[in-house]
Order: C-alpha cells, then structure tokens, then sequence
C-alpha cells in the first residue's frame, strides 16, 4: 500500500476536491477498512491463492468470481504499467521527446528486471519489498519533518483547510475514488494464501494491521502537502510532495524524495507483480484463462507462465500508452472487485463471520458510489473491458458446451 500513489495521488485529488480531499481521504479509509475485514474474513475461510475471484466463486457462482479476478487483473496490469513509468519519470526527469523515450526504455527495464527477481520465490520479493518500503517511508518523514520544521503552528491552522477548492458532495466523492487507489494493497495480502504459514490466522492480521498504518501515515501526509501547498498548487502539482517542500521553503531536499518516489514505485510493482500472477494462476486453475498460465515452477514454485505473460503485456502498455489517467480506470476496476469482496462475505454463515453484516453492506455500497463519480472516462473504459471480458467467456463456454454436446453424442452413437 505504500507505494507510489502517495507520492502522486494527492493532486488528482486536489483537483477533484480542493480543501476536500482531507474528508475524501476518510471516507476512502472507511469503505477500504469494510473491503479489509471482508477479504480478511473470506481469507479465513478460503485460504488459497486467488482473493476475491475465489471467495466470488465460492459464494456467489463462477460468473461473479470472474467478473472480480478480471477486474483484478485488467485494473491491475494497468496499474503496473503506471507505477512503471511513474518510477521512470522520477529516476530521469524528461526535458524532450528523446528524454520521454528513454523514460519508456528505463521503465521497461524496470519491469523486466522485477519480473525476474520475483521468478526467485516470494521469499526473495518480500526481502526487496521490505527494503524499498523503509526508503519510501523515510523519504515520507523528511517531507513531513521538513514541512512541520519549517511551517510550525500554521500548519495546524484550520483556515488553511477550511478554505479554498471546494467541490462539494460529488467531487469529495471523486477525490475518494481516486485516493482509494492508494489504499489498494491489501488485496494482494490475500491472494498469498498457499505462501504463507498459518493462513487462517496470519493473512486477516495482515490486512488490518497494514491496513491501519497506511491510513494514519496517509492522513498525516495528506496535512502535510495541504497545509503546506495550499489545494490550489497542491492540484497543479504532478509531484505533489515535491511542491510541498516548495512551498516550505525546502526545496534543496526535493532529490531525497525524488529518490523515495522512485524507490516505492519499484515496491509498488513488485507487489503487483507477485499479486497479479497468483490471480491468473488461479483463474487458469478453473479454465477462465488459458490452462497454460497455471504453470508452476518446479523449484521457485511461482506461477512464471503467468508472470511472463504479464511482464509482456505491462511492456506493450509502457511502450505505447500515456497512463497519466489510468488511476481512475484501475480504480473502476478494483472498486468492483471489493464490491463482490464485501456481497461475497454478506453471504457468509454465522460460524465463519468475525465482523456484523452492515459492515459488508456498506463497503458495498460505498464501492459502487465511489466508481460511479469517478471521472466518466474512467468509468466508460472500465465498462467496455468488463464487457469484452463476460463477452469472452461466454463465447468461451458457449464454444466448450457445443464441443462437450458433439462428443457425448458421437459416445451414444458408439
């Protein structure tokens, strides 16, 4: 979770909500804690490697379980290719379309070389998750030390927060969505379920503990860049942090973050990496992807078919796609995998609850409004994927049916 969208995720907000993104940011952390305890408890229950396309299958039918590992993997693959170019575009800054290309060519390279990390093991990914998580949050204190240093008291003044790029209702709606992109990860906690010791216990732990830190360092972050910025700045700003210190006065120490950006983008990746892989792994266990992307490495015991084929696609999108507005479209697209989370665990039987039932009631709810106000482009795109993904299927079973039909009869006949 504490990846690059803190580093970038606070001007799109700004300019959804001004001032308001201080009240998006909670109400993205209530309807994220509701997603938590309901993939928490999901986890629990069905400890093994797929999240939300598992749980969805298991409790609703395989058609609702589709629909949330696609979600989860078309958002999610877009959102690696981000994270890419994000780490790109800080480690070299682009003056010209030559700089731009080279950007492409460093985020490529970025792609491939975590690829081939995570191909060792989780073990291994952990290990560099950890180290890339500690320079990204040391990075994040000497913004907010630097900033509380240099401002004082008047960063805690409550005219600097009162004032200023309202948006009202829909757009403190929107800024939700969109910092609701940052809080995403925990999911991944949850698609680890045949990697990890004592899943029922560790994995639900997991979640609310990362869970719970993230949201206190991101509203801590979030007062930071406003107090210091102002909305105004803060929303034209495509570092946000950097601006920050800006404003504060503080601008020698922008490199020190520039490096921390660059740091938790590789983070960011290599945890979608891993998360995105275990999900195809078991959408191909159960025939809704192609059988050959349930490979398991013999000695890694990683599902490499489906990280390759991944690595592959982020590559295309890298080269040719400007990403600038795929948040909004991965957070279309994770917002109704929670959805199916949070109506998976509504059906849960007593026995297997640990949380009341409103709970899943409102992350549902919550998930679709927050993907309804998101910017209609995202939500137009988000649409059409989700159609040709169900439109696959069905010509793929419709075409398994007819062939299952033709042999059934040519054994009668014999």
């Amino acid at each position: 979770m504490i990846g690059a969208g803190v580093f970038a995720v606070f001007g799109p907000a700004a300019r959804a909500a001004g001032t308001g993104l201080l009240v998006g940011l909670v109400v993205a952390a209530v309807i994220a804690y509701c997603n938590a305890v309901a993939s928490a408890q999901l986890a629990a229950a069905y400890p093994t490697s797929g999240g939300t396309y598992i749980y969805g299958r298991e409790r609703l039918g395989h058609w609702w379980g589709f629909t949330a590992g696609w979600g989860f993997v078309i958002g999610k693959t877009a959102s690696c290719a981000a994270m890419a170019l994000t780490f790109a575009s800080y480690a070299l800054p682009a003056h010209d379309e030559a700089t731009g290309w080279g950007q492409r060519l460093v985020a490529v390279a970025a792609v491939i070389g975590l690829t081939a990390l995570n191909y060792r093991g989780v073990a291994k990914t952990a290990l560099l998750t950890r180290v890339l998580v500690t320079a990204a949050l040391i990075a994040l204190a000497v913004v907010i030390a630097t900033v509380a240093t240099r401002l004082g008291t008047d960063l805690i003044d409550p005219h600097r927060y009162l004032t200023g790029g309202g948006a009202g209702v829909y757009g403190v709606l929107q800024s939700a969505g969109l910092l609701f992109f940052a809080f995403a990860g925990y999911a991944r906690v949850a698609t680890l379920g045949e990697e990890v010791r004592d899943p029922r216990r560790t994995i639900p732990r997991a979640i609310l503990v990362a869970l719970g830190l993230t949201v206190a360092l991101y509203l801590l972050v979030a007062v930071t860049a406003l107090g210091a910025a102002g909305p105004d700045r803060l929303a034209a700003a495509t570092a946000p942090l950097t601006a920050a210190l800006d404003a504060a006065g503080a601008h020698p120490l922008a490199p020190a973050v520039r490096v921390g950006a660059a740091l938790a983008s590789l983070g960011a990746l290599l945890a979608l990496i891993a998360g995105i892989g275990r999900t195809t792994l078991a959408m191909a266990r159960h025939h809704d992807l192609p059988a050959w992307l349930a490979a398991v490495h013999p000695r890694y015991r990683v599902p490499h078919h489906a990280e390759l084929a991944l690595a592959t696609a982020v590559c295309a999108l890298v080269l040719t796609t400007d990403l600038r507005g795929v948040i909004g479209f991965s957070s279309f697209g994770v917002l109704v995998y929670y959805a199916i989370a949070n109506a998976a665990a509504l059906t849960q039987p007593a026995p297997d609850r640990r949380w009341p039932r409103w709970l899943n009631l409102l992350g549902l709810t919550g998930c679709a409004t927050l993907a309804a106000t998101l910017p209609w482009q995202s939500v137009l795109a988000g649409l059409a994927l989700f159609a040709v993904g169900l439109a696959g299927r069905a010509t793929v079973r419709a075409r398994r049916n007819r062939l299952a039909a033709g042999e059934d009869a040519t054994s009668r006949t014999d």
